[in-house]
């Protein structure tokens, strides 16, 4: 079973401050400083921010059952501004699922240049006999990763 899920979010920066802080580790640390509730603690494996770079995040007890997963940068596009994460060890794999995808991107708003569009997206494949874990995909977090970026960078731009 395939699907995905998304969001967007307003926010009141140019869309190149806003890429200036989703292209890089910074939206890591900024998170994990911020959100305790839903990251602990974000290790880079490997890595300075672009492509290939791995993390690992740690999740604190009682969420979806995960403790912990690797992600691997694949796609940081400054050009476009998209950044796909995608999860290659532990955590949504153990559950049964095959891919499970994280994309960002930050995109202008035509009629504003100090807005921009911050968007979110999950794509998942699940194995048919896992389809019940399924229900753990939720964009909620990924909306919570926005909001605490949006609020850092309206506070540090003006």
């Amino acid at each position: 079973m395939f699907g995905t899920v998304s969001s967007e979010r307003e926010v009141k920066v140019p869309g190149s401050e806003a890429w200036k802080l989703y292209s890089t580790l910074e939206l890591a640390k900024i998170v994990a400083e911020a959100l305790p509730s839903l990251i602990s603690k974000i290790d880079v494996v490997q890595g300075d921010g672009g492509a290939g770079t791995i993390l690992e995040l740690f999740f604190p007890p009682g969420g979806a059952g995960l403790t912990s997963y690797k992600e691997k940068f694949t796609v940081v596009d400054d050009e476009k501004r998209v950044k796909e994460t995608e999860v290659v060890e532990g955590g949504f794999l153990d559950l049964g699922f095959t891919l499970y995808r994280v994309r960002f991107e930050v995109v202008e708003k035509a009629a504003a240049a100090e807005e921009c569009i911050t968007r979110a997206t999950v794509e998942y494949e699940v194995r048919e006999e896992c389809i019940a874990n399924a229900a753990f995909v939720s964009i909620q977090p990924l909306v919570s990763v926005m909001e605490c970026a949006a609020r850092y960078l309206t506070k540090t731009s003006s």
